[in-house]
């Protein structure tokens, strides 16, 4: 997760805004596997989405990710791009705003967590998804707040 982070944050362009705390959450749809951690993080980026996603698919890969048809099932990391800030886009390679992320308990959870921290909170840009993560209903069953170590979190001084 800390690697992946740098990663993003050593990107062009790149800043990474704000980042959730951590949550260990059962596997969904296939659950023969260990448990993941989920966080939410907000990057500032200035190149197009479809430019952001071939980069993290390039992080993932250099994690071990191997691509294949069992899209639920084991994988050292997954970044999915949640949001853009220019809005909704759709093109053949990607989806904005996820098309599931209000489904998924493991997104909203540490999204709300995200959208209350105050380098979040004081842009007025992050008000409407605030208010439409905190209205669904999302019970948060088979998440857990990670308790094991955070190295990507920076400790304020």
């Amino acid at each position: 997760m800390a690697q992946a982070i740098a990663a993003l944050e050593g990107l062009p362009g790149a800043e990474v805004v704000g980042v959730s705390p951590a949550f260990e959450t059962d596997p969904v749809g296939y659950a023969d596997q260990p448990k993941f951690i989920n966080i939410c993080l907000a990057l500032s980026y200035e190149e197009i989405p479809e430019s952001l996603l071939a980069e993290t698919q390039a992080i993932e890969a250099r994690s071990g990710r191997i691509r294949t048809d069992n899209r639920n099932g084991p994988r050292p990391l997954d970044i999915d791009l949640l949001f853009w800030r220019g809005g909704i886009r759709s093109s053949g390679t990607l989806e904005l705003p996820h098309p599931r992320w209000k489904s998924r308990g493991f997104v909203v959870i540490p999204l709300r967590h995200l959208l209350e921290q105050e380098t979040i909170v004081k842009d007025s840009a992050w008000d409407s998804l605030r208010t439409e993560a905190g209205s669904l209903a999302t019970d948060g069953a088979g998440l857990r707040p990670w308790q094991g170590p955070t190295p990507w979190i920076k400790k304020k001084d």
